[in-house]
Order: structure tokens, then C-alpha cells, then sequence
């Protein structure tokens, strides 16, 4: 089975259940996939909007159920609490909107917010728009990615799996480096 094939088999689903989980890089090389021709970008962006929005109404919907218990069994989570309480407390319309673009902090952002006294329906409002948004900017960011890789190097097709590899390995050192910075900070508190 070539790249090709296999992209266009599971794509769109690695990208609904990626961003339903995280997703930044799995949009990007996805953008990177349309630009290439393997993936559609109107699907690829809807895609990833359906996998974020879905997954950040789960977890505000937990955060309202079962928050209090839910944050007890997550203590290295504490930090990062604070952190959204004070943006909610001075911008939470803007918080809402943006938190998929606050790195460090998303994961745990919709379970404070389903916690808090927001309506759902004002949460899902804004969810919508921000999960569009975010979409929409990591999706293209990944096609024009391939668009200046072209630009760069020419043809790129033998270069594809070296590239995707690439951009996976550059995520999963930023994530280390965040982890590591992160557990630095704890210990300092």
C-alpha cells in the first residue's frame, strides 16, 4: 500500500479522531496532504472541525458533571487551572474562542469552562466559531506549509514521508520541551 492509497483510506478520519483528542500536527500534515493532492482542504478543515468541536463539548460536558472529582485525580493539571481561571475571569468570551490556540493550556480549558456558571448554549456558540477558526488557520497553515516546500525544494513528492516524519519529530520535541519546562515549573512551586 503506497502513501497515496493509505491517505486517502484514513485520512479524514485520522484528522476527526486527531483533533478530537489534540490535533494541531495531524491538521498541519493534513493541510500538507491537500496541498499535495491526496486530501480535499474543505474536507480536511471540516473534518477537523467536527473532530475539535466534538471532543471540547465532551469535556466541558464533563467538566460539568464530574469536575471537582474529575480535576482531584489530575493534580499536575493545578497550574494550568489557575492559569484559565484568570483569563476566564478577565476574557472569557475571547478564552472560549481562543483556547485551542494556547498551548499548554487547551486540554484542561474546556473542562473549567463546563465547571463554571457559562451556559451551555453560550459555550456551544462560541465553540462553534473557535472550533471553525482553528480549523480553518491549521488547515491552510498546512497546505501553504506545502505550497513554500515546493516553492523551496522543487519537486517534493520523493521527499513526502521524509517531510511528514520531519514535522511529526518537530511536534513531539516541542511537546518534550513543554513537558519538561512544565515539570520544572512545578518544582519550583
Amino acid at each position: 500500500m503506497d502513501l497515496q492509497q493509505l491517505v486517502a483510506d484514513y485520512g479524514y478520519i485520522s484528522v476527526l479522531i486527531g483533533t478530537f483528542l489534540e490535533g494541531e500536527t495531524i491538521l498541519i500534515i493534513a493541510g500538507f496532504m491537500a496541498h499535495r493532492g491526496y486530501l480535499d482542504l474543505p474536507l480536511v478543515i471540516l473534518a477537523a472541525f467536527a473532530g475539535t468541536l466534538i471532543g471540547d463539548q465532551l469535556y466541558f460536558y464533563i467538566g460539568r458533571f464530574k469536575g471537582n472529582a474529575f480535576l482531584e485525580k489530575r493534580p499536575k493539571w493545578q497550574p494550568k487551572v489557575s492559569r484559565v481561571h484568570a483569563l476566564m475571569d478577565k476574557h472569557q468570551t475571547l478564552l472560549i474562542l481562543g483556547f485551542r490556540f494556547i498551548y499548554g493550556v487547551r486540554t484542561v480549558t474546556p473542562f473549567i469552562l463546563g465547571m463554571s456558571k457559562i451556559s451551555p448554549l453560550k459555550y456551544l456558540f462560541l465553540n462553534i466559531c473557535g472550533a471553525l477558526l482553528w480549523a480553518i488557520v491549521f488547515g491552510i497553515a498546512g497546505y501553504y506549509f506545502g505550497f513554500t516546500l515546493e516553492l523551496l525544494m522543487g519537486k517534493i513528492k520523493k521527499y513526502e514521508v521524509i517531510i511528514i516524519i520531519g514535522m511529526i519529530a518537530v511536534s513531539i520535541l516541542i511537546w518534550i520541551r513543554y513537558k519538561v519546562k512544565e515539570k520544572k515549573n512545578l518544582k519550583k512551586t
